[in-house]
């Protein structure tokens, strides 16, 4: 690691600042040029740890950059993860408030419900759907607490910002019809994204590794060295099938998942 404690801490510190001020702050790739992937993954840990000493639970993960356009746009060869909190769960139909978020954007994804402690290493897809209650179609909400574009070099953020930034992660909505693992053949699950009305993007599911599976035993192979595990109850997005829909107040966000219904919110 590049970092030392003290800058990881601070660093925490500066990301949270940001959510609560809805302020964003410099990449932390520019004021650390050398920082590395571990020195991210820190970062994120001395940040929920903030939010856990507050009174936050944890209630699941997720994961992101699954799809070979996102990594290549990167020059990266693996997903990220982030951590979901209790306070980032809103209802299927409800009411997303702008004042707690910055930049919104919307994602379409299946999210995993876990029945069973599931843990690295040598995880693979077919442990995952052992593991897994059910698979309920979602919607994740991201926001950037670190600026996407340098103003002074104009460069974009890079993996180790978004990994810092909890993965950019900021609300989940879960809904449509809960299913379990085997009842379908989860890669051909696609949805319609609408916007206000208007069909914005589609995608299916197998654009997440081939199968959305395979991205949970990614994460649960990931944070094995780290003692952590997939525990029961446990909520994971595996990954979005669809390029990220910007949101502003006022906009309804719709995916249409077929035979498994449809999953929305509306930004106040």
């Amino acid at each position: 690691m590049a970092l030392s404690r003290d800058d990881i801490q601070a660093c925490a510190r500066r990301l949270h600042q940001a959510e609560k001020t809805r302020t964003q702050i410099r990449q932390l790739s520019q004021d650390f040029p050398d920082i590395t992937i571990a020195d991210a993954y820190a970062i994120q840990k001395a940040w929920v740890d903030i939010k856990i000493a507050e009174g936050r639970l944890v209630k699941g993960h997720k994961i992101g950059l699954t799809s070979k356009a996102m990594q290549n746009a990167l020059n990266i060869d693996e997903p990220d993860s982030g951590v979901l909190l209790d306070d980032m769960f809103f209802a299927d139909g409800g009411i997303i408030p702008t004042e707690r978020l910055i930049a919104t954007r919307v994602e379409a994804e299946l999210a995993f419900v876990m029945s069973k402690h599931l843990s690295g290493p040598d995880c693979t897809m077919f442990d995952v759907l052992n593991a897994t209650d059910f698979v309920v179609p979602a919607l994740e909400i991201l926001d950037t607490r670190i600026e996407r574009v340098d103003p002074k070099t104009n460069a974009t953020r890079k993996i180790f910002d978004t990994i810092a930034d909890n993965a950019a992660n900021a609300g989940i909505v879960l809904g449509g019809r809960p299913i379990r693992p085997l009842d379908a053949d989860l890669r051909w699950i696609g949805a319609l994204c609408f916007k206000n009305g208007q069909l914005e993007e589609t995608g299916l599911a197998a654009g997440v590794l081939n199968h959305p599976a395979t991205a949970v035993a990614w994460l649960a192979n990931k944070i094995a060295p780290l003692g952590l595990a997939l525990e029961p109850g446990q909520v994971v997005l595996a990954g979005s099938f669809i390029r990220p829909i910007e949101t502003r107040k006022g906009d309804t966000i719709q995916a249409d998942y077929g035979a498994y219904g449809s999953v929305s919110c509306y930004f106040a």
